[in-house]
């Protein structure tokens, strides 16, 4: 007999697309005549994503493509990949509130799912009364809700408003009652959405380990939707990648994360980027990277290198108070520093095409790549902002020549140079 406590098989589902007027009945005429003649609608909205295939048919959306996996019992799942990938309506359909167009699906034990704010509530019931009807409805008789009552209200933290209705609660409310609810009732298998995002860093915390707790202690199984790297790094220990419906990756959740991340990354060139923010007066056109004044793709970690912008003035205007930065991310989307002009006092100005030196000493980043994203304004008006504008690669060297040591390999390591003096008292 097989351990596997959530069975998919060639799991697919697939939407009718509803039209939604354009807003103008010459836009809507047009539409019309484009659908009489067999072309695309020139006002669709959504598209084909991630280039693996037309999701998009006869007006038929492929949610979810053929997936297949198993989870074993204990397992914790992190399942990752872009806005859109089917990721949520895959967690839809593993717990039961919607179903697929075909496939079929094996869940052993109990599904607790937490896919979005007030999930399971009834608005204008209070929080007590919440919490003993979702308790019936995992077949719990009072008394033992009544036992993990107390335990659910402290990890809440909403004592104060238990007895008022949760319609009045907050989306950080609800999202921290409905958590722990679902957390405490026992589930076999645990379904957790991108909605513990709604919950401040403190609450974050406590509900990833409350999840490690659920698993390791208990051995259920736990199924963990994120966009945080290092959330799906810190809990699972297995992931699954989706993409444009279907399922690209299962395995180990730290080649899946690089998986993820490499392939989410954009290879288009930053002047031909369309993803860009800001009114475009000034746009970063082009980006060189030196080491040891000689043009590099990868830089050393502990030497002096210059991150040459190439800045185009598209207006023709001359700005006096230019902000350029660079937020610096780790493979795993964590910032971990940011370089700015008006941070460190500095005073740009830009009347025409200019280029930009920003010179960074004994640079401070251990080994691994790292991706910037590049942010321009003038006099206090956003020009151009590109997530993951481009990418640096660090290589290790000698960061201590007196003693031969290198910077730890924790991405995003910091060392700050200093000089002390001890003093007798």
């Amino acid at each position: 007999m097989n351990n596997f406590a959530i069975q998919v098989d060639s799991l697919t589902k697939i939407y009718k697309l509803g039209e939604i007027g354009t807003g103008t009945l010459s836009n809507d005429l047009k539409r019309w005549l484009y659908k009489q003649m067999g072309k695309p609608d020139p006002f669709a909205t959504i598209v084909d994503e991630g280039g693996r295939g037309k999701r998009v048919v006869n007006d038929y959306l492929l949610a979810l493509n053929d997936v297949s996996f198993n989870v074993k019992e204990g397992e914790v799942v992190g399942v990752i990949g872009r806005n859109g990938a089917g990721k949520s309506t895959l967690l839809k359909i593993l717990s039961k509130t919607t179903s697929p167009t075909s496939g079929i699906v094996t869940m052993h034990g109990k599904v607790s799912s937490l896919l979005e704010v007030g999930t399971g509530f009834h608005p204008e019931l209070t929080g007590r009364e919440n919490i003993f009807l979702n308790g019936a409805i995992f077949g719990m008789t009072r008394n033992e809700v009544r036992e993990k009552f107390d335990e659910i209200v402290d990890f809440s933290g909403v004592e104060a408003y238990i007895d008022t209705p949760v319609k009045r609660y907050s989306s950080g409310m609800y999202v921290r009652l409905a958590f722990s609810v679902a957390a405490h009732l026992e589930p076999d298998i645990l379904i957790v959405d991108e909605v513990l995002a709604v919950g401040d860093a403190e609450f974050q915390k406590k509900c990833i380990g409350k999840m490690q707790d659920v698993s390791k202690q208990t051995g259920r199984t736990v199924l963990f939707v994120s966009h945080n790297m290092s959330a799906v790094m810190s809990l699972c220990s297995q992931a699954i990648v989706m993409e444009a419906g279907r399922m690209m990756f299962t395995g180990n959740v730290h080649e899946g994360v690089s998986y993820y991340l490499k392939s989410a990354k954009s290879p288009v060139a930053i002047d031909q980027r369309d993803d860009r923010k800001g009114n475009g007066d000034l746009m970063l056109h082009s980006v060189k990277i030196y080491n040891k004044e000689q043009p590099a793709q990868g830089v050393v970690s502990g030497s002096d290198i210059v991150i040459e912008l190439g800045i185009k003035n598209i207006s023709g205007k001359s700005f006096g108070n230019v902000e350029i930065a660079l937020g610096v991310n780790n493979t795993f989307e964590d910032r971990v520093t940011l370089i700015s002009n008006k941070l460190s006092g500095k005073k740009i100005s830009i009347e025409s095409d200019s280029v930009v030196s920003i010179v960074i000493r004994k640079l401070p980043l251990a080994a691994g790549n790292y991706s910037l994203t590049s942010f321009i304004s003038g006099d206090g008006i956003l020009c151009d902002w590109i997530q993951n504008a481009f990418e640096l690669q660090v290589s290790a060297d000698l960061f201590f020549p007196q003693t031969g040591n290198k910077l730890p390999k924790e991405q995003g390591f910091f060392y700050l140079d200093f000089d002390y003096d001890v003093q007798p008292i």
